[in-house]
């Protein structure tokens, strides 16, 4: 199960980046075909190199593996952008968030 996960996630997460498997597996420091590899369910990364793909991401293991979250960084990044809010704007938000809530299917 987490093999599988773990190969269509590090496909899902590249696509959104608009990077191809070569360009990725170069970046990493890897042959052209180590991506492909993985992707194609061949191979899967060592637990040393899935961090360096959570890093490549820029995101943490944890939020590699919530399979519910399809753009990890971006809710980071949103995250981060309400610590910094006061009370009474970040209600705001959060009654936005709600309201928007209610109108998806």
């Amino acid at each position: 199960m987490y093999e599988t996960f773990t190969q269509e996630r590090i496909t899902q997460l590249r696509m959104k980046k608009d990077v191809s498997a070569r360009e990725m597996s170069l970046s990493l420091g890897q042959n052209s075909s180590y991506i492909n590899h993985i992707e194609n369910k061949k191979a899967l990364p060592s637990l040393e190199m899935l961090f360096c793909i959570c890093d490549y991401f820029g995101i943490t293991p944890r939020e590699f593996f919530d399979e519910g979250n399809a753009a990890p960084r971006e809710l980071n990044d949103i995250i981060e952008d309400l610590k910094s809010l006061d009370a009474e704007t970040f209600g705001h938000v959060a009654a936005l968030v709600n309201a928007l809530k209610k109108k998806s299917p």
